[in-house]
């Protein structure tokens, strides 16, 4: 998943973005991880204002039955917050999750000189 988030982000243009989402991936047969792929290129494409989102990801295989809290132990406050912070693309395949869930952790910066 880094990976592909990583080459997503330095492909340069929208329409290269839009074209590395385009495809549909074969489903796995984890319903977690399928529906968790939707949500992913549907928010990739509006957070990045593709002016499209693919056709796939609205594929019913794509959503969870059941809710998903994505943290490890969630109390019952976790899963309140969750539930009130997951963005669109990700609430209404039922998976909860924080409110960025694809913020990426960046290494300290070498000052150039």
């Amino acid at each position: 998943m880094a990976e592909f988030l990583d080459a997503f982000e330095l492909v340069g243009t929208g329409l290269a973005q839009y074209e590395a989402i385009a495809d549909e991936p074969v489903l796995t047969r984890n319903e977690r991880l399928d529906a968790l792929v939707g949500a992913i290129a549907e928010y990739l494409a509006k957070q990045r204002r593709l002016g499209r989102v693919p056709a796939w990801v609205c594929d019913p295989a794509r959503r969870l039955a059941e809710p998903w809290f994505t943290a490890s132990s969630p109390s019952d406050a976790m899963r309140e917050y969750l539930t009130f912070a997951s963005p669109a693309e990700f609430a209404s395949r039922n998976i909860f999750t924080e409110e960025r869930p694809l913020r990426r952790a960046r290494g300290p910066q070498t000052a150039k000189v």
